[in-house]
């Protein structure tokens, strides 16, 4: 097979890249569901908008390219180690153009391995089946949206919805609850794969699983399509909306799978995804190791802004029949991508209208070192413009933080909870992708952080709790929450690198000095004690009630 690891390395990159069809129309739908003169409209326009950039630039729709997770079916007599090495190699070379992250990272020692090789990773799952082709299947899940996977054992007492049985009921409070629980911090509007049965390891691997399901098939179990169906209806009842924002679209799929269980366990698995849902598949020739067919339609040529920005279609490697996958496998240039900020000092209109939408906002352009004065100005609601420079930090600076100074004067600064994807070349380092992380890790130290050195700004996404709004009071800063997996968008707002410290850590934990011009980020926890995120998480605990009472008998 002396082309399968082209074909692997192919469909790491479309599967990095390139939004499959079935995915794009789930987000088109969310986004005609919504008002998008909101906050949460504001957000499914820029993620309509950097899906179509990170297609096409050929490059990750989001910087965490997450756990490259394999599920191949070989015919009996494939030579499965050869296979493997083929597929390391592929990893190497996709980390290496930068279409892949280094996300591989050693549990006790905290090292990265730089390549995305290590104990465990990437995950490769061989089935052997009777067909005479090779079935190669991957997704890409984040570890934001990861971390937001929930496993319940039932029987079970659970928030808002009381008593959880051992039925079809209770896998439905189960269901609602997860999604009530992963609230903006897993970058919804997501995806969920549910796993009913089967141990605590099989369970999960089960749920994980109904990710490669369609997002258009309909579950040929009948009480589970009805399942199915009910949730979409529902949750979307919660209110939680696009990065927890408050909105109509909080749930853009639902898929459930079933097997046995032991008589003494009841475990209800749930998978969610975030929106830049990754997943795609190639069928193999057994004898060349060429790719046949693209196993999920492409999203080549399926629009997901509407009326939005319109751009030239990208160019292909090859055409695929029947609306299969297109690779590119070459860097593609565009025109310069669309800001959230026109020239001239006006806001675009997605901005305004969702600035306008939220209360009496403004948009409010603010310029590094930030001084107290007009953090203390600043609302939740607002949208800020940011430029000058900017610094990312994540789990382990942060950590680092605690006990030690930091190598540049982070007085009057922003932070961003930003794990990049970086290329380096002759010129220096470049960005390829730039995406806020989920922030709530932070919280332990982030309050801290602020208070020792001076920070007026948190960039990240899915708000932050408590201890840091406190800490926001006293100091005299903001919470500003960026748009989740827009890693293209922002990326175009990164003008130049400045610096790097800590490359110990590995990239995505070192500390990049990043200077941005028309860096757009919404305020959603203030300096006078205000949090959109704790407003929609009271809000979205009282509409989860009204589901107390059963429905499947």
């Amino acid at each position: 097979m002396q082309q399968f690891e082209e074909s692997i390395y192919n469909l790491i990159v479309e599967t990095s890249t390139n939004l499959p069809g079935d995915v794009r129309r789930a987000v088109a739908k969310g986004r005609a569901l919504e008002d998008q003169a909101t906050r949460s409209g504001l957000a499914l326009t820029t993620i309509a908008q950097n899906i179509g950039m990170a297609e096409q630039q050929v490059s990750p729709i989001c910087q965490d390219t997450g756990m490259p997770t394999f599920i191949i079916h070989t015919p009996v007599g494939v030579n499965q180690i050869e296979m493997k090495k083929d597929i390391h190699s592929a990893i190497i070379r996709a980390t290496k153009n930068g279409k892949l992250r280094p996300n591989s990272v050693d549990s006790l020692t905290g090292e990265n391995s730089g390549d995305n090789l290590g104990a465990g990773t990437p995950v490769i799952h061989f089935e052997q089946w009777e067909e005479d082709g090779i079935d190669v299947r991957l997704i890409l899940k984040g570890g934001g949206c990861e971390n937001k996977n929930i496993q319940y054992s039932l029987p079970a007492e659970l928030e808002g919805l009381g008593k959880a049985g051992r039925d079809l009921d209770g896998i439905r409070k189960c269901i609602l609850h997860a999604v009530y629980q992963a609230q903006g911090q897993g970058c919804s509007a997501g995806f969920i794969g549910v796993g009913i049965g089967g141990d605590r390891t099989t369970g999960y691997e089960l749920a994980k699983k109904q990710l490669f399901r369609s997002v258009e098939d309909v579950n040929p179990n009948e009480d589970l399509a009805k399942l199915e169906e009910y949730i979409m209806e529902n949750a979307n009842k919660l209110g939680i909306g696009t990065m927890g924002f408050g909105g109509e679209v909080t749930l853009l799929g639902c898929k459930v799978g079933v097997m046995n269980r032991l008589p003494a366990s009841f475990f209800v698995s749930v998978a969610y995804n975030c929106w830049a849902f990754r997943r795609q598949g190639i069928l193999v020739n057994p004898a060349t190791g060429e790719i046949q067919e693209w196993l999920y339609e492409s999203g080549t040529g399926i629009s997901v802004e509407g009326d939005a920005v319109k751009r030239e279609p990208v160019a292909v490697a090859a055409a695929q029949d029947s609306g299969a996958a297109a690779v590119v496998t070459e860097d593609a240039t565009i025109p310069a991508a669309p800001d959230m900020v026109a020239g001239g000092g006006a806001v675009a209109e997605p901005a305004a209208g969702a600035a306008a939408a939220s209360g009496g906002s403004r948009e409010i352009r603010l310029t590094t070192p930030i001084s107290e004065e007009d953090i203390r100005s600043l609302r939740v609601g607002d949208v800020v413009i940011l430029s000058g420079e900017m610094h990312t930090g994540r789990d382990a600076l942060h950590k680092y933080l605690m006990d030690h100074d930091t190598p540049v004067d982070l007085n009057g600064a922003v932070i961003y909870h930003c794990g990049p994807v970086m290329l380096k070349d002759d010129e220096g380092w470049h960005v390829k992708a730039a995406g806020p992380t989920t922030s709530i890790r932070e919280e332990p130290y982030q309050g801290d952080i602020i208070k020792k050195f001076g920070i007026r700004a948190v960039i990240g996404k899915g708000g932050m709790g408590p201890k840091t709004l406190k800490a926001l009071g006293e100091h005299g800063g903001v919470y500003l929450n960026a748009i989740g997996g827009a890693a293209q968008y922002y990326a175009e707002c990164i003008k130049k690198v400045n610096g790097v410290d800590f490359m110990e850590f590995g990239i995505p934990e070192a500390m990049w000095h990043l200077q941005v011009d028309g860096f757009a980020a919404i305020v959603t926890m203030d300096a006078h004690g205000n949090s959109l995120h704790a407003d929609v998480e009271k809000d979205s605990a009282a509409k989860l009630a009204q589901f107390r009472e059963p429905v499947f008998k």
